[in-house]
């Protein structure tokens, strides 16, 4: 794998809280417009270790029972506010609780920070070059302050650049008016407030800001629960490594193989997508208005810059992109997010297996006490954990799809396609990360339903026609295929009808003792050991696992 492997440029966590009201220490933010019945989101910071990085969320009702019904407007349209039950979006409404520990890094708030981190990460650079006497060597006091400002960045903070944009309606441009104010105050940075945003053209900030926004989101929450999939799908390949069942290609029985290296084979697959994912280089540039260095060049020629814009991009931890127009290209997104749709396409795959097996009774599932299967026939346990996977992944897919396509496509120097499509990174990968996680809940609920599946063997006598007229091609026996095709293809085979047929055989005793032997039970191949044995092939397969 190519990325750096810095420390985490994210050195924080969050706490959301989804209130019905205010605190009352806060007033209503004009910016959202409330209403005293809408619900409110609460970001706090508190600083801990890179390896801690982590977001809770509680939900706290503290309105009346009763519920103001929504004004009608004049155009006849109820005047709703934002809340759990107003959103557009499912992944901000009813599924908040399963994805919202991508929302400081994929929401406008993990925007407006990253931006804020990159401004003042660049002027801390600025201040390391020889050749920029106006911004000398800062005191460790005022590397403090700025880093302070990274540390301590709260929504408060983020509610004041939008503020901010109203009036510039430039949403970077406010980002480097609010650090500025913020500086105004300390006598050693008010001296080089000009060179915030220095030779910067918008997409310098936003290009970082967003490959620093997957990043992270994809380090520290998306690839866990990857991981943890990964490793609940190949538990269940090592329990079941010796549970036979009947194979069905084409949905006909086949060759016997056990449930154990069935899953062992989406454990592998998957493995080795998650693996090709984090091999993705996040890619930076830092070149100005068309990747030339005009500004930088015009200001101080002595300046190396493509060398200190490589410098300040992989101190990020970022790889560098030199070849750019005004933005980074985005080809890295697309091959990021392509490789993220291979995964979910594979457990799309998965998905639909399990409701198969579901279907077959080769799988019970656990039920909880209040539960409902369905609202009309008691009896149902509907596999409801695998097709709500299923549906989201087909739903991020679409998205993922989309923003792959596009993004590397920009009109001569740069356009502003982009820039609301990049504000979608999150759709995708939260209906991705609410896949997988449904997908956990389901293989939690699984119970092997052995009896059924030793049914479908019992009453599946004929698939040892292949291993039978197999070891008559060894011996040399005449038109092998053919016996068997006329002894099995529309007839009723048991046990008693394969064993006469294999007693009339000219074979040698050892030979017919081992068919004679074999049941749909045994002839499994080398099922068991696959199964048993795919922890080291996913082993095998990852290395670095980050970006």
């Amino acid at each position: 794998m190519e990325f750096a492997s810095s420390s985490r440029v994210f050195n924080r966590t969050h706490q959301f809280s989804l209130l019905s009201t205010p605190p009352p220490s806060q007033k209503p933010s004009s910016l959202f417009n409330p209403s005293p019945n809408a619900f409110y989101i609460r970001f706090s910071t508190t600083s801990f270790s890179p390896t801690n990085l982590s977001c809770k969320s509680t939900l706290k009702d503290t309105t009346n029972t009763s519920v103001a019904t929504p004004k009608m407007a004049e155009n006849g349209v109820r005047d709703f506010e934002l809340s759990n039950l107003t959103a557009l979006s499912p992944l901000d409404g009813r599924y908040w609780n399963k994805v919202k520990d991508l929302s400081p890094y994929m929401s406008e708030y993990g925007l407006i920070y990253y931006r804020v981190l990159v401004e003042i990460k660049w002027l801390l650079k600025l201040s390391q070059i020889p050749e920029i006497t106006e911004v000398p060597s800062f005191s460790e006091e005022a590397e403090a302050y700025l880093e302070g400002l990274i540390d301590g960045f709260s929504m408060g903070d983020a509610l004041e650049v939008k503020n901010i944009e109203k009036v510039t309606n430039h949403d970077v441009k406010a980002v480097e008016y609010f650090l500025k104010k913020k500086c105004q105050p300390h006598p050693e940075i008010a001296k080089v407030l000009e060179f915030f945003h220095f030779a910067c053209t918008s997409e310098d900030i936003n290009n970082l800001a967003h490959a620093l926004m997957l990043k992270e989101a994809m380090n520290g929450v998306v690839f866990p629960v990857m991981d943890k999939l990964i490793k609940a799908i190949c538990k269940l390949a090592e329990d079941n490594a010796s549970t036979s069942m009947l194979s069905r290609t084409h949905g006909q029985p086949a060759s016997p193989t056990t449930l154990g290296k069935e899953m062992a084979v989406f454990a592998a697959r998957l493995s080795e997508q998650r693996h090709e994912i984090s091999q993705v280089k996040l890619k930076g540039k830092f070149a100005g208005a068309v990747g030339n260095y005009n500004a930088h060049l015009s200001a101080y020629p002595s300046v190396n810059w493509p060398l200190t814009a490589k410098e300040f991009v992989e101190s990020l931890g970022l790889c560098f992109n030199p070849y750019v127009t005004q933005i980074e290209p985005h080809d890295y997104m697309a091959r990021l997010f392509h490789a993220i749709i291979v995964f979910n396409t594979i457990l799309i795959d998965f998905d639909r297996d399990i409701w198969g097996y579901i279907s077959l009774g080769y799988f019970k599932q656990t039920t909880k006490a209040g539960e409902i299967g369905s609202s009309t026939m008691p009896h149902k346990v509907n596999p409801i954990d695998f097709e709500n996977s299923e549906g989201n992944l087909g739903k991020a897919n679409g998205n993922l799809s989309h923003l792959g396509e596009k993004l590397p496509i920009s009109r001569w120097q740069r356009d502003l396609t982009d820039s609301t499509v990049l504000r979608n990174m999150g759709e995708g990968l939260g209906h991705s990360l609410l896949a997988y996680k449904s997908a956990l809940q389901g293989i939690a609920k699984l119970q092997v339903n052995e009896t059924r599946l030793s049914e479908d063997l019992n009453q599946s006598w004929e698939v040892l026609a292949e291993p039978i007229q197999t070891v008559m091609r060894r011996y040399g026996v005449p038109e092998p295929y053919e016996k068997l095709k006329e002894l099995t293809r529309g007839r009723a085979v048991t046990k008693d009808s394969i064993k006469e047929f294999i007693e009339g055989l000219e074979l040698p005793k050892e030979a017919k003792n081992y068919l004679l032997e074999l049941t749909p039970h045994t002839y499994v191949g080398a099922a068991i050991e696959l199964s048993k044995t795919v922890d080291i092939a996913i082993s095998l397969v990852n290395g670095v696992t980050t970006l």
